[in-house]
């Protein structure tokens, strides 16, 4: 199975000190920062674009950008995430019918690709033709739009159907995760885990980075051997 990463969600940060609080995660442990892009279209919020994207950048050059892309029309930003310093773009399912084409300019771009689905978005909408194109794979467990909610725990099962089906992919969970949920999503099979308010508001957070790393490890290992007993 693919390595455990921890990406925080910086939608629970201080905006007024982003590359402050992205180098302090980073100080803690995270491999990933997860920048969530929002337009006011495809969600009702409107966050942070390209320019805020290459400021960070600008302030942590070796920065991995795990950019979620709530946007209608995502081809529309792929060029100016991909200039500001992106390195996974990952756009939803619910915004883009016809993905392969995206994938291949983000790809193009020098860019990891990302294909997300929402809460009511099922597993299988997500063919064999466009995991295999992606690099990783998004299974919403809030709605997408605002940081704080509750997380949804219907959405596991989905995170278990596609690591069945891709046992070597990149699959994140994004949505109410912590140290109360992540044994849920890690022994469903996730190995990237996204984590804002958990991780942000916490009063160590370091501490709180080395727990969800060691329950998706354990998860893992656990998984690992399940199958070489069968």
């Amino acid at each position: 199975m693919p390595r455990a990463i921890i990406s925080p969600s910086v939608l629970a940060s201080d905006f007024g000190q982003l590359t402050a609080e992205c180098q302090r995660m980073i100080k803690g442990g995270a491999e990933w920062l997860h920048m969530d892009v929002m337009d006011g279209h495809f969600v009702p919020n409107i966050t942070m674009g390209a320019p805020i994207l290459a400021c960070v950048k600008k302030g942590i050059p070796d920065i991995f950008m795990d950019c979620h892309m709530m946007v209608s029309n995502p081809e529309k930003w792929v060029d100016d995430i991909a200039d500001a310093g992106g390195a996974l773009y990952c756009f939803h399912l619910e915004a883009a019918p016809e993905p392969l084409p995206i994938i291949e300019h983000i790809h193009k771009r020098g860019m990891k690709a990302g294909l997300a689905i929402s809460p009511d978005t099922p597993a299988s909408a997500i063919t064999d033709e466009m995991a295999n194109a992606a690099d990783m794979l998004l299974v919403m467990t809030v709605y997408p739009g605002r940081g704080g909610q509750s997380f949804i725990e219907r959405c596991v099962p989905k995170v278990e159907e596609l690591r069945k089906r891709y046992p070597d992919k990149d699959i994140e969970v994004d949505g109410g995760v912590g140290p109360k949920t992540i044994d849920k999503c890690a022994h469903a099979g996730s190995n990237v885990i996204v984590a804002g308010t958990a991780i942000f508001g916490a009063p160590d957070p370091e501490g709180v980075i080395t727990v969800l790393k060691a329950t998706v490890n354990a998860a893992q290992a656990k998984i690992e051997a399940t199958r070489a007993a069968q």
